[in-house]
């Protein structure tokens, strides 16, 4: 339903907000545990393998999954079974037990907060801080053209974010107005078009929603999603694209010492942890416990680490999470984040060398602005140095998303692509999960096609511990489903072959996985 009120914003110079957060028709329940061939729906077919491959078959091994993310709420009803446990640490005795550098991480670790318990929520992003650093020193000639380049980018999207608040306030007081002046809770195009304005007031507010019902906006839906849509905007203007913002004082470390150990706190969960709790629903929400959703493994331990705020990570939280993941036990490090800007790339591309040195496999989001991430930056990245430098790391996937409507829909309108730098697509529109307070939604981008396919990887190898990271990786590239068929290009209303949106042109496959893996272990075996 936004999608329509999108192209009448774009007729007065909006922009458009992200497709992630576009409505769709109903998909169908649990679509992304789907198998095509079974159930008319491509997604993981992860269902048809614990009936069909793994009915009479146990986990060899608990595999922990990493998730950095904005917060995991670790007591959801459906999560507070499968979340990793340090049992090296004594919760609350304020020592550092396992002598790790971080005190009583029980769960994991919180890298936006500080010793009192408070947290930093919203910051800005990479663009902002990038912009103002150059502000604020002398700058030589290069530096003032990339100044002059960056300020007028950022100006824009400021700009941008104003007229679009300004519009949804627009929407709400008109469509406030109308109801009470209707007598009504809830408008239709009817009574909208059908009603006689007697005050100036009237009158405009009728013009803001007849501009709605005539690109067929559905007046009921826009009500629901005019709330988070303004809170976003708002978030824009005053956080996201302010120089002047710098939350980071909070936290109380040294932002030049990347290697810094110890910041934080403990709670994982911090002041909105709806997308970090969604993440990690999809790896691993209680399959049998008759609640909620079930997550694609079956034997996993969710390691939570808070590292995404609303607005940009920062390199050295991303970094130091990788780290944490690393030397305590996470084999899955899944990263639903990413930006256009990476200061400290050096230090995040150490913690992946590290991460692959140790044999952990890194799931990232390619992002949602119907991009081509062969020719746009997308950090973090698995190539080392420049964006798309040759040197890149062996452990990573870089997941696009699908959507569950099939034919030329299959992926994303969002989704980013890239023949190169995407290696696989995975479900990633209406994905039904855990959030907050014991709920559950539908949420959509590739932050929730990278959680499906780390999923699968989890699910695999706890059954076939065998398989090192790189032939756990090679399985799942190997073992895609294919798609060979014209699509719509994301983002705009061309045909492009699905095979030419990422590198394997499939879409990761717990069913085919399985099997591929039965046969590679089986080859080991003298």
């Amino acid at each position: 339903m936004l999608k329509k009120l999108f192209s009448a914003l774009a007729l007065f110079g909006y922009l458009l907000m992200p497709a992630a957060m576009q409505a769709q028709d109903a998909a169908p329940d649990n679509w992304f545990n789907l198998d095509k061939e079974k159930d008319g729906t491509l997604g993981l077919s992860s269902e048809r393998a614990y009936s069909e491959l793994l009915k009479d078959k146990q986990p060899k091994k608990k595999i922990i999954v990493a998730v950095i993310d904005s917060g995991v709420e670790a007591d959801h009803e459906d999560l507070k079974g499968v979340i990793w446990v340090n049992k090296k640490e004594i919760a609350g005795n304020g020592i550092d037990d396992d002598a790790n550098g971080y005190i009583d991480d029980i769960h994991g670790w919180n890298f936006l907060g500080n010793a009192k318990g408070e947290n930093i929520h919203q910051d800005n992003l990479e663009l902002t801080r990038v912009v103002a650093a150059l502000k604020n020193k002398k700058r030589n000639k290069k530096e003032e053209a990339q100044y002059q380049k960056l300020k007028k980018e950022l100006d824009g999207k400021l700009s941008n974010a104003k007229n679009e608040l300004n519009f949804a306030v627009a929407i709400d007081e008109a469509y406030s107005l109308l109801k009470k002046n209707m007598g009504k809770e809830v408008l239709t195009a009817e009574d909208v078009t059908n009603y006689e304005p007697k005050e100036k007031a009237d009158k405009a507010a009728k013009d803001i929603l007849m501009l709605l019902i005539n690109q067929q906006v559905d007046l009921a839906e826009i009500a629901k999603e005019l709330p988070d849509w303004r809170k976003h905007l708002e978030s824009g203007v005053k956080y996201s694209y302010n120089m002047d913002h710098n939350p980071r004082t909070v936290i109380g470390d040294n932002p030049a010492k990347l290697d810094e150990k110890g910041y934080g706190n403990n709670n994982v969960e911090g002041p909105d942890a709806e997308h970090g709790t969604h993440v990690a629903g999809i790896i691993a929400a209680t399959r049998d416990n008759g609640k909620g959703m079930k997550g694609v493994a079956n034997s996993v331990e969710i390691m939570a680490l808070r590292a995404v705020p609303d607005g940009d990570e920062r390199d050295k939280d991303i970094a130091n999470a990788i780290f944490y993941a690393v030397d305590n036990g996470a084999q899955v490090i899944n990263m639903s984040f990413g930006k256009g800007f990476s200061p400290d790339k050096k230090y995040v591309d150490k913690a992946v060398k590290y991460a692959e040195k140790k044999g952990v496999l890194l799931v990232h989001a390619a992002g949602n602005s119907s991009l081509n991430i062969d020719e746009q930056n997308n950090f973090p990245t698995r190539a080392f140095g420049e964006y798309n430098g040759k040197k890149k790391a062996g452990n990573w996937l870089e997941i696009g998303a699908l959507n569950w409507k099939d034919g030329s829909d299959y992926p994303a309108t969002f989704s980013n692509y890239g023949k190169k730098n995407v290696d696989l697509f995975s479900p990633g529109v209406d994905i039904y999960s855990t959030v907050p307070d014991n709920g559950y939604k539908p949420n959509s981008g590739t932050s929730m096609a990278a959680p499906a396919a780390s999923g699968v990887a989890a699910m695999v190898w706890s059954y076939y511990p065998e398989l090192t990271m790189q032939e756990l990786r090679q399985v799942l590239i190997e073992s895609v489903v294919v798609i060979d068929a014209a699509v719509t290009l994301p983002g705009t209303e061309k045909s492009i072959n699905f095979q030419d949106l990422s590198a394997t042109g499939g879409v990761i496959n717990a069913y085919k996985a399985l099997q591929l893996a039965e046969k590679k272990v089986a080859a080991k075996k003298p």
